[in-house]
């Protein structure tokens, strides 16, 4: 019986086996011996394989509208520069200009006031060096590169050579004849019982050789005058106080109101002296006055 029930338990282990292998065995009977092939079924269930899925139909994106669509439209052009000063043209602007362009040392002579070949050669010069076309006129964005290079120009630079506006005449000066001379506006005028006749820029002694105020006479005139102190020229002189003069000055006309006298009254434009010279007289009245 041991041997039987043995028997049993090894077809039992191997019954096992082969369901969890899922093969064909070959049974054998109680003693042992084979009795021929046996199916076993398995009971167990393999996993399953899943199908393959279709692939996924991607969805076209919405056309874009016209509206959607990014604008080719070219942007509209720039405005060209607009000119604000050209050869010929007069004014305070242009005097602006010039002392502006003193400023950067393009322009040595004035300000005077006038556009003149000078001042268009400075801009024509000062416009090839920043890549700006060499026009010699003075346009907007040749001006706006200047204004942010430059300060804004005090009294004294923009009449450096003279030529400001005269300011209103001494009481004093407004009858007879009269040289009356301003030291604010560093002007003086000629004029005849309130009526200016001319008037012409001029330079006056520094703080310690200074100008005398007042009012005085012509006492002496000296056309062709030479200073024995300063050992210097002063051509069509018109004393009026001591050794202070109206006369013509060479290094006002090269230096403006860079220099200054040594008292004198100094005058630029020899013309305007020669003339004036004719006309002044011996005994006309000079007021010199703030």
């Amino acid at each position: 019986m041991r041997g039987t029930t043995g028997g049993a338990r090894a077809v039992a282990a191997l019954a096992a086996l082969l369901t969890v292998g899922g093969c064909t065995a070959q049974a054998v009977d109680a003693d042992g011996g084979p009795r021929g092939p046996v199916h076993i079924e398995v009971t167990g269930t393999a996993p399953a394989t899943p199908a393959p899925s279709a692939p996924a139909r991607s969805t076209p994106a919405p056309a874009a509208s016209e509206d959607d669509k990014p604008s080719t439209a070219p942007a509209a052009p720039a405005p060209p520069p607009r000119v604000l000063w050209s050869p010929g043209d007069t004014g305070p602007g242009v005097r602006e200009l010039q002392a502006r362009l003193r400023q950067v040392a393009w322009l040595y002579d004035g300000p005077t006031g006038t556009y003149d070949d000078l001042t268009g050669q400075a801009v024509s010069g000062f416009q090839g060096k920043r890549g700006l076309p060499r026009t010699g006129e003075t346009d907007t964005v040749t001006w706006q590169r200047l204004l942010d290079m430059t300060r804004e120009p005090g009294q004294w630079e923009l009449y450096l050579m003279g030529g400001q506006p005269a300011d209103a005449p001494d009481p004093r000066c407004l009858s007879g004849r009269v040289l009356c001379i301003s030291k604010s506006s560093r002007t003086m005028r000629w004029m005849i019982d309130g009526r200016t006749v001319s008037t012409l820029p001029v330079r006056f002694g520094s703080e310690y050789t200074p100008t005398r105020e007042g009012e005085f006479q012509v006492y002496w005139k000296s056309r062709h005058h030479h200073s024995t102190l300063y050992d210097s020229p002063m051509p069509y002189a018109m004393f009026f106080s001591g050794g202070q003069a109206v006369h013509y000055s060479a290094d006002f006309a090269a230096r403006g109101y860079a220099g200054a006298s040594h008292g004198c009254v100094n005058v630029r434009d020899e013309a305007a002296i020669a003339e004036l010279f004719e006309e002044v007289r011996t005994g006309d009245k000079v007021v010199v006055h703030w």
